[in-house]
């Protein structure tokens, strides 16, 4: 049986919005405008210049366009002066420095009703040789990498919940922080089987939503029916695979959502490349916050609506 091929019914649409995410059209907001500088924050020390608005809109340029600090700084203040603005815009020392602590808040279309999640998380290069160097002589220990983790809805592609982590850190570790403050907004969490560990079925079950994560081959029953404590989720997805199989499984539970999150970090990468410019962890942590808040403006726009095509 050869591999389905699907066809978009919305074409027209979706080609319109591809050619919209490239737009050089800058929109400002009245609230960014005037919310430009900080108000007085009445505590001790010198008072901030800029607002968090100013310095969103000043980093969210830099990503889009793929930006060094400096280089930046003169493209925004070339921006604001061309829109008519008479805004100041932050120099980069005030751009890196800020931009540590800012909080990313990523947008989103779809809001109220429980949801299914998609979890996955792909590597970020940060520093290190260049590929020639490496395809040549080895990977070296200069070599680094970030986790992006991201939690995914795959009813309008947009992405709405991400944490960053170093290399190191396993898929299940980070799980917790994904489902962070998504009590009852989750119907049930979709991942592979990198999540098949007890703490990411209680971290699953501590927001009341259902796991969907393929038990690891030859893998064991955690809590026998000769136990007083209820049947585990795991064991009875474990059971039904057992009695039915990995695919029926799969097809049934709708495991198959899973491929969606693999989707967006292509899409992610295709766009903002795999390399993040910035140094510090807390800055790499908000270039990656605000490429996934770009995406998500940019999925808004329209995406495919395709369809299986008749043989």
């Amino acid at each position: 049986m050869g591999k389905t091929l699907y066809k978009v019914g919305n074409w027209p649409r979706y080609n319109r919005a591809l050619k919209d995410r490239f737009r050089l059209t800058v929109l400002v907001t009245e609230e960014v405008v005037c919310g430009w500088y900080a108000a007085p924050s009445g505590k001790r020390g010198r008072p901030r210049r800029y607002s968090d608005l100013a310095i969103e809109f000043v980093l969210t340029l830099r990503v889009l366009f793929n930006l060094p600090l400096r280089g930046c700084e003169g493209f925004a203040g070339d921006v604001l002066r061309l829109l008519g603005l008479d805004l100041e815009c932050p120099d980069y020392t005030t751009l890196s420095r800020r931009g540590k602590t800012l909080d990313v808040i990523l947008p989103r279309v779809r809001e109220g009703g429980r949801i299914f999640l998609v979890v996955d998380a792909s590597g970020l290069k940060i520093y290190g040789e260049g590929e020639w160097k490496a395809r040549t002589h080895g990977i070296s220990t200069r070599r680094a990498w970030r986790k992006l983790h991201i939690g995914l809805d795959p009813e309008t592609g947009e992405i709405v919940t991400a944490a960053l982590s170093t290399e190191d850190a396993h898929d299940s570790e980070m799980l917790p922080d994904l489902l962070s403050g998504m009590d009852g907004a989750v119907r049930a969490v979709v991942g592979d089987g990198g999540y098949d560990t007890r703490g990411s079925y209680d971290a699953i079950s501590g927001i009341g939503a259902d796991a969907v994560i393929p038990p690891r081959r030859g893998a064991k029953i955690w809590r026998h029916g000769n136990r007083k404590d209820p049947p585990h989720a795991r064991d009875e997805n474990l059971r039904y695979i057992r009695m039915h199989g990995r695919k029926k499984w799969k097809k049934e539970s709708g495991y198959h959502r899973r491929s969606l999150a693999e989707t967006a970090f292509s899409r992610l990468k295709r766009i903002f490349g795999e390399r993040l410019r910035s140094r510090d962890f807390d800055n790499q942590a908000t270039e990656a916050f605000l490429r996934l808040s770009v995406l998500n403006r940019m999925t808004a726009l329209g995406m495919p609506d395709s369809y299986p095509a008749s043989n």
